[in-house]
């Protein structure tokens, strides 16, 4: 089993002069260490407007920051929403391919629909058809990845004439292909897609086995590939806090777990929000207040993988027995302090991580020989591309060279006039049109 590491970039208010530049320098500086220490993946949501909860709006650009800070670690979109009112299906393509580039071919490419009130209005976006916006944008970009030229589109919610999108990625097809799922349905609908799962749901570990048994087997019985590459795997989240001492793992990553919680229920689910004045973190001290006399483990439902290392082994021993493929952690959460989540990582490398990947090797060795024949039966699927039978030719400023000839022929002239030909001329050679005027 591999571990990834999850970020929000949290800021709970009050906010303070250089706030926000704190808290994306310790963030990179944890992904740095986090690379050290032999940790497998980073993901970077994409949000937009969620104070405090998530200040995580260009995730390409962290993500690029990231990958001239470390060797290894694989940097995850977890997600790029997908919706053409959020991102154009070509802009999606030239940063993934070039984010591949920049960091060595290092990408895995998290697709999302979406979900909140607050986002999807404020981009516009109809949330009945999100669903198909995903679809449709998604199968359309990994083409652009793909194909040179890509071959166009015409669709429900965009259309593209064919243009050769570059730069093309490192890593072919494309990056491996990830759907954020929410719910049971989604990790369904990812495995007949041929999609691994970011599954963002907050599964109990014991009840993990069923949601990843299930996934495999639509994989393996009725995958038919959306993008150009198959990526079956189950990555699943976890609260995270290691100490020797458990009080001491539980004080310092608890109430950032519940805080999360908290404010994903606020904007996901009952909560209601001014831009710009609701104060979240308020909201959830006067909600969580804990009893008087009551100790630290009130309220520790969700606890999961938050306590002293023994105890995150255990945890962690029955979602691997269960068969997921990568636990991604959530630390980066409220106001966890982060000296706090450095001393945790460390911890955790030093004294859990080491037996995990010895076995990892084991799993991926014989989960590639178990899924072989459904692979090479779900690649028989997929849709062949379909190359263009003739490239169109996209002339420079058609408009303007259309007009001067129309102009010719209505002057009756059989041959254009010295000046329009000076005219075309200066276009061809790169300059503007009010350039030449």
């Amino acid at each position: 089993m591999k571990f990834g590491l999850f970020y929000e970039h949290q800021m709970p208010r009050p906010w303070h002069d250089g706030a926000e530049h704190k808290l994306f320098q310790d963030a990179l500086a944890q992904v740095e260490l986090a690379d050290e220490l032999g940790f497998d993946y980073i993901w970077e949501v994409e949000h937009h407007f969620l104070e405090e909860y998530s200040h995580s709006s260009a995730p390409e650009v962290f993500l690029a920051a990231c990958s001239q800070r470390t060797k290894q670690i694989r940097l995850g979109h977890g997600i790029v929403l997908m919706p053409p009112a959020y991102n154009h299906p070509a802009r999606v393509a030239e940063r993934i391919a070039t984010l591949d580039l920049v960091s060595d071919g290092r990408v895995e490419w998290g697709t999302g629909e979406s979900a909140s009130h607050i986002e999807l209005g404020g981009f516009n976006v109809d949330p009945k058809h999100k669903r198909e916006m995903w679809a449709e944008c998604t199968r359309e970009t990994a083409k652009m990845m793909t194909q040179s030229p890509y071959a166009g589109y015409e669709g429900q919610y965009f259309s593209m004439p064919p243009r050769n999108v570059v730069p093309k990625p490192l890593q072919t097809p494309h990056p491996p292909p990830w759907v954020a799922c929410s719910s049971r349905d989604s990790l369904r609908y990812a495995a007949r897609h041929g999609l691994g799962a970011l599954t963002f749901a907050f599964v109990d570990a014991n009840e993990a086995k069923f949601w990843v048994e299930e996934y495999y087997e639509i994989f393996e019985k009725e995958c038919i590939p959306l993008t150009q590459r198959l990526n079956p795997n189950i990555a699943m989240v976890s609260g995270f806090s290691c100490h020797a001492d458990e009080q001491t793992a539980i004080a310092r990553g608890l109430e950032g777990f519940r805080f999360f919680r908290f404010a994903l229920a606020h904007y996901y689910y009952g909560g209601s929000q001014i831009p710009g004045k609701t104060d979240i973190w308020q909201l959830y001290k006067q909600t969580t207040q804990e009893p008087e006399g009551r100790s630290l483990h009130f309220l520790t439902e969700g606890r999961a993988g938050i306590g002293t290392p023994d105890q995150v082994r255990e945890h962690l021993e029955v979602m691997e027995d269960a068969g997921v493929d990568q636990v991604v952690f959530i630390q980066q959460a409220g106001a966890n302090l982060h000296e706090d989540i450095c001393e945790s990582l460390e911890l955790f490398a030093e004294q859990v991580l080491p037996d995990f990947k010895a076995r990892d090797v084991v799993h991926v060795s014989r989960k590639n020989e178990r899924l072989a024949d459904a692979v090479e039966a779900a690649e028989a699927r997929k849709s062949p591309l379909t190359p263009l039978s003739e490239i169109p030719i996209v002339d420079a400023y058609p408009v303007i060279k259309r007009k001067m000839e129309e102009k010719t022929a209505e002057a009756g002239e059989t041959e254009m006039s010295e000046d329009g030909k000076k005219f075309l001329i200066s276009i061809e050679g790169g300059k503007r049109p009010e350039d030449s005027a």
